[in-house]
């Protein structure tokens, strides 16, 4: 730690009645997450001891060897969530959303919530109910760019969907779960499960390497072409595939 942040953390001069020892300093005004390299050295300083390489910092420090990012307990959670909000940020600032949905009553929502829940038709809606509904779909086409949100669920299945307008419909359905905590490829199963929840990014890891191996060893599909390989697999030749992560 530099002397000039034990400077801050030590007992200023002016506090008499303070105890003998660090007060954290605070502002009131909330710290800006835009456009504020030195956001994250300031939150985890024992992950940035250098002060150096937070997010939009363009020297583009984090590409480490080391696990000291994985091993922390909720670092990857804080991360999420500015990634969402500022995903949020970025694809709401549209005008004509912004003046639809301050022109959009709370009595109104409720009565369309309402008749949504009751199917009621069309036709029973008010104007101000049908405007209100027409701005779901725009609520959905912003949010479908959120990591998580319902919306994004939503336009995944209609990519599903468009598979199979042009290929079909799918003879296989097929579930696989490769828990690294019950399998031994991953490590020894003796404290697996402390392993798995100490370096979840492993566990991630581990994840992807075994549908990628399952797909390319046993059903033959060859990534980089995006195509099954000459020989095929137990299946024959894959024409096309489409799968997700249980969300």
């Amino acid at each position: 730690m530099t002397s000039a942040a034990i400077h801050k953390l030590a007992v200023s001069s002016t506090l008499k009645d303070a105890p003998a020892d660090f007060i954290l300093q605070y502002e009131h005004d909330p710290i800006s997450e835009y456009n504020n390299p030195g956001l994250f050295p300031g939150m985890f300083p024992t992950l940035y001891p250098l002060g150096i390489g937070g997010f939009e910092d363009p020297s583009h420090l984090l590409d480490q060897s080391n696990c000291t990012f994985r091993y922390h307990y909720f670092y990857s959670f804080v991360i999420l969530n500015i990634i969402q909000r500022q995903k949020a940020h970025l694809h709401t600032s549209l005008s004509h959303i912004a003046l639809g949905l301050l022109s959009v009553s709370a009595s109104t929502l409720s009565a369309l919530a309402a008749k949504i829940k009751d199917k009621d038709k069309m036709s029973t809606y008010t104007e101000d109910e049908q405007r209100a509904f027409h701005l779901l779909k725009e609520v959905n086409t912003v949010s479908a760019k959120i990591p998580g949100s319902q919306a994004s669920k939503i336009t995944l299945r209609q990519e599903i969907h468009s598979y199979y307008a042009y290929f079909g419909l799918p003879q296989l359905f097929l579930t696989l779960n490769p828990s690294a905590i019950h399998n031994p490829v991953f490590q020894v199963i003796y404290e697996c499960a402390y392993r798995v929840a100490k370096d979840p990014v492993a566990a991630a890891d581990f994840f992807k390497f075994m549908i990628e191996t399952i797909f390319r060893n046993l059903f033959g599909w060859n990534y980089k072409k995006g195509q099954s390989n000459e020989n095929g697999g137990i299946f024959g030749h894959l024409r096309a595939n489409s799968g997700t992560k249980q969300l």
